[in-house]
């Protein structure tokens, strides 16, 4: 059967399902929200090809924390920010909300079936044996090494510098960021130095980068009606589609698939080996090998599982936090008092560190600087990578709300009753912005928010940091996020120690391009990738 025939045919099939759908009337049908202007698209090309974060700005400023919209072919969902909502469909329900099937996929695609991809019992199982690996302790005790990563990087711009033009160059921050952190999970979760910030032709450097944006930014309305269709396919079809489609761009990803299955192999080997002699290490990935080795066998791994987890921290382990310490570099060059401000209280820590004979900083110093701290949170709050999560619901419910809903009909809810099957779409952008929780000034970057009494308000319970939903929350909150945390403070602590960053005139061009993440990139220029070129200099000796 000819492409275009299956194509013709899964339409139809849509059609007839969303008329079912239509047709079988509920209570979503009275929750106010943006018209639709097209059946086949929805509102789906207004939420997914705008900069990150604007629609759902818009749509939360019009409507409130829960709005209807359009799918394709007419199908309704649910975006939710409402924290008390968060809160249930994340936390305290389990495994009773799930990813879609179609968004699995894209995980599966870009890290295998790990972690981002299990749902249910295969993510409880799993997260289970790669839980010790992520502890306090060990995230901690990685400080030194994320130090000694982000010192590789002041040794290559140093060296730049000194032979450049009056000192001053213009690194694209992205670029450097990325290369920096893939060594820095390397080590940490591997043991395992790829030389990527020595070596700019690293092959698993080379396949990762932009990888997201050139596989998932700007997604056409053809991608996001197919992403639709998928739904109606059995998993092993779209599978094979997917893993067999020569379409361009699916090339990066099949290019990571191919280049990170290889080292992941060789070693989920070298681990194995080093627990049969005895000679386990500390990194993640040898604490999660002795980990499985010591399950029920029913519970343990596979092989292709442990090579997907390698896979996970590679991809959420150095996109993500390259990401956030780019979008933190592009703030303190907008906030020029901050970074100074930033720095004195590093410069500050580092003499108290010199006084007691240390040449680096501990955690605790880390601890000591409230700035840092607070800076970090607001970078969480104001600039989250991760921009949406898919949950469907797996049985019926009802959806808790802090703020009660008008309906359309005039009727007041204060709940929502949804059916099996109802599909909400998780905005995290909106979400950290809510007036009510981080203060009327939410959609302004200002870190001192969280040194002022009751700027920030409690609110629910939501996510294992700082009440944020960057992290996600309950069953299916990032595993790393300490890691994250610790990771950004030293790269900052490092940069901002050696190195002073101003704006260059493309920094009004700058685009919070949405590909999964959220990426920087410069108007007009999607096609460079990633980019937020930076001048940099050596930074001012002694006192700022």
């Amino acid at each position: 059967m000819e492409r275009s025939t299956i194509v013709v045919l899964l339409a139809i099939s849509a059609i007839v399902y969303a008329f079912y759908k239509v047709t079988k009337r509920t209570v979503l049908d009275r929750i106010p929200g943006p018209a639709s202007k097209s059946f086949i698209l929805g509102n789906m090309g207004e939420l997914m090809q705008n900069q990150a974060g604007l629609t759902e700005f818009s749509w939360q400023e019009t409507y409130g924390n829960v709005v209807r919209f359009k799918a394709p072919f007419g199908m309704d969902r649910l975006l939710v920010s409402d924290p008390k909502a968060l809160q249930h469909i994340l936390m305290t329900s389990g495994y009773r909300w799930r990813k879609y099937r179609e968004r699995k996929e894209l995980s599966r695609l870009t890290s295998g079936k790990g972690l981002l991809w299990a749902d249910g019992n295969t993510h409880k199982r799993q997260r289970k044996v790669m839980l010790p690996g992520f502890g306090t302790p060990e995230a901690k005790n990685f400080l030194p090494l994320f130090f000694s990563c982000a010192a590789t990087i002041s040794r290559r711009w140093s060296d730049i510098l000194l032979t450049s033009e009056n000192q001053s160059c213009v690194f694209n921050i992205p670029e450097w960021a990325s290369r920096a952190t893939l060594d820095a999970i390397g080590q940490a979760a591997f043991d395992y130095n790829f030389g990527a910030a020595d070596d700019h032709e690293s092959e698993l450097g080379k396949v990762y980068q932009n990888m997201l944006l050139k596989t998932f930014g700007s997604p056409s309305d053809g991608t996001l009606i197919a992403l639709e269709l998928f739904r109606l396919l059995p998993s092993f079809i779209v599978e094979f589609i997917n893993d067999y489609n020569p379409m361009s761009r699916l090339t990066p990803v099949h290019k990571v698939t191919k280049v990170a299955n290889a080292v992941a192999k060789e070693l989920v080997s070298t681990k194995y080996n080093a627990l049969l002699e005895d000679k386990s290490k500390h990194d993640i990935m040898s604490l999660l090998v002795k980990a499985n080795a010591g399950e029920n066998p029913k519970a343990r791994l596979t092989d292709a599982e442990l090579i997907s987890q390698m896979r996970v921290l590679l991809l959420a382990g150095h996109e993500t936090t390259a990401n956030s310490l780019s979008w933190l570099l592009y703030e303190l060059v907008r906030n020029l008092d901050l970074q100074r401000k930033l720095r004195a209280e590093i410069r500050a820590s580092e003499k108290v560190a010199a006084s007691r004979g240390d040449s680096e900083l501990n955690i605790h110093d880390l601890e000591s600087m409230p700035l840092l701290g607070a800076t970090v949170k607001e970078l969480l709050r104001y600039h989250p990578v991760a921009i949406h999560m898919f949950r469907m619901a797996h049985e019926d419910d009802v959806i808790p709300l802090s703020t009660p809903i008008t309906t359309m009909t005039g009727e007041i809810l204060t709940e929502i009753p949804v059916s099996k099957g109802t599909r909400t779409v998780i905005s995290i952008p909106a979400y950290n912005r809510n007036k009510e929780l981080f203060g009327e000034d939410a959609q302004i970057f200002n870190p001192y928010r969280w040194l002022e009494p009751d700027h920030v308000k409690r609110g629910v319970s939501l996510g294992p940091f700082a009440n944020l939903a960057t992290f996600s929350g309950g069953t299916r909150s990032c595993i790393g996020w300490r890691f994250a945390i610790i990771e950004v403070q030293a790269f900052i602590v490092e940069l901002l120690s050696n190195f002073e960053f101003s704006a260059t005139p493309q920094i009004d061009k700058v685009r919070r391009e949405a590909a999964i993440v959220m990426v920087p990139t410069i108007e007009g220029e999607i096609e460079k990738g990633s980019q937020l070129p930076l001048r940099v200099t050596f930074a001012p000796k002694g006192g700022d």
